[in-house]
């Protein structure tokens, strides 16, 4: 028997209504084509479901039996579509981002603050991970990375400004090595790598003048957090190049010391990224819209 739910649809109005004229008036169609579906239905369940006269229409033992058990299903549908519906006219529910570590401290935290302020009834997810999350598959609203490694299908939107590096150095490591000069000086000191979590190690980047340079710096040090980088040159094992961000409480209180200034460039912003959504829900598009004008 090939019989689909939406084969059901002219019955349930038709018994609700007990006219094939308001049955098909409410479902926009014909009245002898609302008769026709129902023809064709009975004829697939090989059962009459209506008794039919030129005054009146009843349904048949077998039609009530039917109304009885369909008719709560799709009351349930509707209420389920009208659920729905909330979700694609009023900002609610949950977003969840998948983000690096330092756009989600940096970039996307103080931005989902103020969102939340205005959007009370959406809860937000941040889920910080270094690793180049598929956000579609892994089922997130969005993700936050650098835009050099995002897909070129994603829609992206920077998070602010671009991102500012510094190098810096513990007083302590200064007095015992000569502070360097340029970038290539670099290479006579202790420098505190940052590995990727694909095992990449992170190229220093450097610019002034137009020359832009890049040193693969050397070091008994990697760590594959910046925090962690930090905690070590303020203990003064070394050189680490961090967003200047994170560095700047200790340069103002004197515990680190930047150098190399001259040479520090800015990059590109961390950007929100998104897979084409043109049925997104109220809540994804409310956050879009906030971070396109907040940031």
């Amino acid at each position: 028997m090939n019989v689909k739910i939406s084969d059901f649809e002219p019955f349930i109005a038709v018994a609700t209504f007990r006219s094939f004229r308001l049955a098909a008036e409410a479902a926009g169609v014909t009245s002898s084509a609302m008769s026709h579906s129902i023809r064709q239905l009975e004829e697939r369940l090989k059962i009459r479901l209506f008794n039919r006269t030129t005054r009146s229409v009843s349904l048949t033992d077998a039609g009530h039996k039917l109304f009885e058990s369909l008719h709560p299903l799709f009351d349930h549908a509707m209420d389920a579509i009208e659920a729905i519906n909330d979700y694609r006219d009023t900002p609610m529910g949950t977003l969840r981002i998948n983000a690096v570590r330092l756009g989600g401290r940096y970039r996307l935290a103080p931005l989902v603050a103020g969102f939340c302020k205005v959007y009370p009834d959406v809860r937000v997810e941040i889920i910080q991970d270094d690793n180049l999350v598929d956000i579609v598959s892994s089922e997130y609203d969005a993700g936050v990375r650098l835009r050099e490694i995002i897909e070129k299908d994603m829609i992206s939107i920077p998070l602010g400004q671009p991102v500012r590096y510094a190098v810096v150095a513990s007083p302590e490591y200064l007095q015992t090595h000569a502070s360097p000069k340029q970038p290539q000086d670099l290479l006579d000191h202790s420098c505190i790598q940052f590995r990727y979590p694909s095992g990449r190690s992170y190229q220093w980047q450097f610019s002034r003048d137009n020359e832009r340079t890049g040193i693969n710096v050397k070091g008994m040090l990697e760590v594959n957090d910046l925090d962690v980088s930090i905690g070590l040159a303020l203990d003064g094992a070394g050189i680490s190049y961090v967003l200047y961000e994170m560095a700047e409480p200790y340069i103002n209180n004197g515990k680190l010391v930047s150098i190399l200034e001259d040479w520090m460039t800015e990059l590109p912003s961390f950007y929100l990224y998104y897979s084409n959504r043109k049925y997104a829900s109220a809540a994804f598009q409310a956050f879009v819209e906030y971070i396109k004008t907040h940031h």
